[in-house]
């Protein structure tokens, strides 16, 4: 259904953003930036992952001037105080208590930068999540099934972490890791992908 008429390189190593381009038949190289990502003094979420979506296009798009470089940045935030990954399952069950009972944000930016023309298309989509009130027994069952381990916020919407959410707001796969019908509407735009007939 879709038709890619530039290549496409994806400037990250998430298996959740592979999963949600492959969805779409999408062919794509893979390449990790490597990049510094501590916040700067007094940069709020919005401006820290816009600047890290920008900084990791950046850094990839050079090695693969023929191709469209697509980078992204996703956080977690709970008044205003960023939620990364957990660094073990007790900072996991520290996050999940935080949440709890709570609607906190997903902040995702993502830049396309077209390594030929030179300009970048960039966009910050945010989702509200609200989340039941979990008790104390949810919570550990659910940080020992391990999918808090590399989660920014200690859970997956898409797997079993679903069962922690009372409503969204917003885009989906944003919290997922990628605004996906975003990034396909503006490839769509540019010329970078198009409709093909079955």
């Amino acid at each position: 259904m879709l038709q890619q008429n530039r290549s496409l390189c994806l400037a990250s190593s998430s298996p959740r953003r592979r999963e949600l381009l492959t969805r779409f038949g999408l062919d794509f190289l893979m390449q990790s930036p490597d990049t510094d990502e501590s916040v700067r003094n007094h940069e709020s979420p919005e401006a820290f992952v816009t600047r890290m979506a920008l900084e990791k296009a950046q850094r990839v798009a050079p090695d693969h001037p023929e191709y469209i470089t697509l980078a992204g940045d996703t956080v977690v935030v709970l008044e205003q105080q960023i939620l990364g990954k957990p660094q073990d399952r007790t900072d996991s069950i520290r996050m999940l208590e935080q949440l709890s009972g709570k609607t906190h944000e997903v902040f995702t930016a993502y830049t396309l930068m077209d390594g030929i023309s030179g300009p970048w298309v960039q966009e910050l989509v945010r989702t509200r999540v609200s989340f039941r009130s979990l008790t104390s027994e949810l919570i550990r069952t659910y940080v020992q099934t391990g999918e808090t381990d590399d989660k920014a916020g200690a859970y997956s919407i898409q797997g079993l972490g679903t069962m922690l959410v009372a409503t969204i707001d917003g885009s989906y796969s944003n919290v997922v890791g990628f605004p996906i019908e975003r990034i396909l509407d503006n490839m769509m735009r540019r010329g970078w992908l198009s409709c093909k007939p079955s």
